[in-house]
């Protein structure tokens, strides 16, 4: 009788401990971070673009909350998706620029791939037990450099992608929406995290002529730009009504960003892409920052402040609109973390903060500075400022080597047009020596450990 008695408290702790744990994962947010490529503030219809249709996206905004105080952590894509990964500015992991080719990795001292083996938020949330997936653009090393780690050392389960080392698949851009309804599928009895990180509307564009003649009463760059982005746009209502279609809809937030803003117009109207084919060139590269100076590659607003809509109907507040609460990306680790009741790892020191109550609709208050750090300046462009630095509402931004510098006070300057460096010496001076000190911390060259193949050989050869 007592070994009896005995098995059968050990089946009432274990149906208790299941009963737990089956609540505890229903009780659990999805997470799909939806990240677009190149899309600019003014690219929506909610925004006020003036030609793109976005009818999808800007319900999802009135679902949700449109944050519009969000900025990502450099002006360009791999160090901007590092600072999502890691929650750290990307330079502390010397991820400075695009990853490329290995020559121009050491031109740059940066590794040939970002470290796998610093915290990164798909592991953490796998080893708590979410089913974690990769879909689209990757791009934290690149096609050339072919013995890269692939997605899955970085806590992914599975994956499809492009932008990847030459020896893996390269997935079509066009499927990247198709891959990801198809792991939420497959997981959505359990909670699950996804990237969706869109090709559009990065070059090469791929218009259908589905969307080109919707398209048809607008000139030829305008036309193409249009096409990409409602082809986009629609995979994404695609991709909403299916978490209604599996009755996970109430318990999932789902994120739209972009990476940076705008790409800049140019005379090229036809390129080849190692990674994903040829295709339109950046002559169709005609995105709005809804009025905001500079675009890709400048640290002013309009290549860093992206659009940033928020949804999930048992959690985020719905028709919303939020222009005060600073966000950066460096918040979503910390932020998902929370969400997904995980602790931060003993001795990680993230960049970021939670924005769990800014999501929620509560008041937030930013504790923690926002640095950048651009080391591609050119000082007779829009992309001059090779360093900037956001405290409360004051912005500051500096050219190193000319020490041009611009102040604004984006609390009534929300578009950054009236420098006040003049008006305001000491706010410029605390600034401006925050931002050195700063910058002292970050390091000099890369790990070692992130070199690869070709790179070992050609530093034998010097």
């Amino acid at each position: 009788m007592k070994y009896k008695s005995t098995f059968v408290l050990i089946l009432l702790m274990l149906q208790v401990f299941y009963s737990c744990t089956k609540e505890t994962k229903k009780n659990q947010l999805n997470l799909i971070f939806i990240y677009a490529d190149d899309w600019g503030y003014g690219d929506l219809g909610i925004h006020g673009s003036s030609f793109c249709k976005t009818p999808n996206i800007d319900k999802l905004a009135a679902e949700g909350t449109d944050f519009q105080n969000f900025t990502v952590s450099n002006p360009v894509c791999s160090p901007s998706r590092t600072a999502v990964m890691t929650g750290q500015f990307p330079a502390r992991n010397s991820v400075h620029g695009h990853f490329a080719t290995v020559e121009s990795h050491m031109n740059r001292s940066m590794p040939d791939w970002l470290d796998p083996e610093v915290t990164l938020l798909p592991r953490l949330l796998k080893n708590a037990g979410y089913k974690t997936g990769h879909f689209g653009k990757w791009h934290l090393s690149n096609t050339p450099v072919g013995d890269a780690p692939d997605p899955t050392h970085y806590g992914y389960d599975e994956y499809g992608a492009f932008n990847l080392p030459y020896r893996l698949h390269q997935m079509s851009p066009d499927s990247t929406i198709y891959r990801a309804i198809d792991f939420i599928e497959r997981n959505s009895e359990s909670p699950f995290f996804v990237n969706v990180w869109l090709h559009e509307p990065h070059t090469p564009h791929y218009p259908k002529e589905e969307y080109m003649k919707k398209f048809a009463q607008l000139d030829a760059q305008k036309q193409v730009y249009a096409a990409v982005l409602a082809e986009a746009d629609a995979k994404l209502g695609q991709l909403m009504n299916k978490l209604k279609e599996l009755g996970i809809d109430e318990n999932t937030l789902v994120i739209f960003s972009s990476d940076n803003g705008p790409e800049y117009t140019s005379e090229k109207k036809w390129m080849d892409d190692n990674s994903t084919g040829p295709g339109y060139s950046s002559f169709y590269s005609v995105g709005e920052t809804g009025g905001l100076k500079g675009r890709k590659r400048s640290l002013l607003a309009g290549g860093i402040r992206v659009p940033f809509i928020a949804r999930c109907p048992s959690f985020v507040q719905a028709g919303h609109v939020d222009t005060t609460s600073q966000l950066s990306a460096v918040d979503i680790l910390p932020s998902f973390l929370e969400l997904a009741s995980v602790d931060l790892p003993e001795g990680y020191q993230p960049d970021g903060e939670s924005i769990v109550k800014a999501l929620s609709g509560e008041q937030f208050e930013r504790s923690k500075t926002i640095y950048w750090d651009w080391r591609y300046a050119d000082a007779n462009s829009p992309h001059w400022p090779s360093g900037a630095i956001q405290e409360g509402n004051w912005k500051f931004l500096i050219n190193e080597e000319t020490q041009r510098c611009e102040l604004y006070n984006l609390s009534n300057d929300w578009a950054e047009q009236e420098n006040l460096v003049e008006q305001y010496p000491e706010k410029v001076k605390t600034l401006e020596t925050k931002l050195d000190e700063w910058m002292k911390t970050l390091p000099t060259k890369a790990k070692s450990s992130c070199f690869s193949k070709e790179r070992q050989e050609l530093l034998k050869k010097q």
